[in-house]
């Protein structure tokens, strides 16, 4: 079942960001996943905005996918320079539609 990773980072010290822009994307397609946005251009249109630098939203094949790449020894220098550079919140959510009732997607 497809699952997307949404990444909400409020950088704090931007040293790490380039190598992880550089080279995290092909850890990611290494474990099946696709970057489906990597922005800054963040507009609140409803609500009170986060206090957020920039969202990710990455596509995985499977919860097993993510799990292997958060987990791959590739990935952790580049895991924890992010961790010590910012304050993130990766949220994974599935395909399916809670209330079941959008014809094309699988009920939840």
């Amino acid at each position: 079942m497809t699952v997307f990773v949404i990444a909400d980072v409020k950088v704090t010290d931007d040293s790490w960001i380039p190598d992880y822009a550089a080279n995290v994307h092909d850890i990611v397609h290494k474990h099946g996943g696709k970057y489906l946005s990597r922005s800054a251009n963040i507009t609140t249109v409803e609500g009170e905005g986060l206090d957020t630098t920039l969202i990710a939203l990455i596509e995985f094949p499977s919860m097993e996918a993510v799990q292997a790449f958060a987990g791959d020894p590739d990935y952790a220098p580049y895991g924890k320079a992010r961790q010590a550079g910012s304050v993130s919140r990766f949220h994974v959510i599935d395909d399916t539609d809670v209330a079941g009732t959008i014809p094309y997607l699988p009920k939840g």
